[in-house]
């Protein structure tokens, strides 16, 4: 798999490379936002036309520097909009409520800190990815998309059963 990580703390980003890399998985790692979506758009261009997404799963740490993660986000999806993204949080609950509002959808999530194993679980995990476009129809239903305290609720158990608890 290939995958595209931005990371801005090198001391978590390396771990991140290594652990993904023993399991055979090509690993770019970039420090801010901006690197990440010119790596991304690089790739998209290098790319065989009709080849789907340039990478696997694109990893964003939700809060760095130049351009968030939500931002990144909102701008892959915006040219490939079945890209699949992960964000890496310490704010779960409000990173969730940006994707339901910013990108119109759920994204994956894992609470830092978590394990390494969890995230080669989690990436190598494509059931997950599925789950979500289940759990988008009820995103769809959130029609104001400024979700009550009831409905973020039942979207992150939600999110929880489709990650099967790995990370929050």
């Amino acid at each position: 798999m290939k995958i595209l990580i931005a990371e801005d703390e090198p001391d978590i980003a390396m771990p991140y490379r290594i652990v993904l890399e023993k399991r055979n998985h090509q690993v770019l790692i970039t420090d801010n936002g901006e690197a990440c979506l010119e790596a991304y758009h690089d790739a998209q261009r290098r790319a065989p036309k009709g080849d789907g997404t340039p990478f696997d799963a694109v990893v964003l740490d939700y809060r760095m520097p130049k351009k968030d993660g939500m931002e990144v986000a909102k701008e892959i999806l915006a040219v490939n909009p079945h890209q699949r993204i992960i964000f890496a949080s310490a704010y779960v609950k409000d990173t969730l409520v940006d994707s339901v509002k910013q990108l119109k959808q759920v994204v994956e999530l894992m609470q830092k800190p978590f394990e390494l194993d969890a995230l080669v679980d989690t990436v190598e995990d494509k059931e997950i990815y599925a789950g979500l476009e289940k759990l988008n129809v009820k995103v769809q239903q959130i029609k104001d998309l400024d979700p009550s305290h009831e409905q973020v609720r039942d979207l992150v158990e939600g999110l929880s059963k489709i990650m099967k608890n790995r990370t929050f």
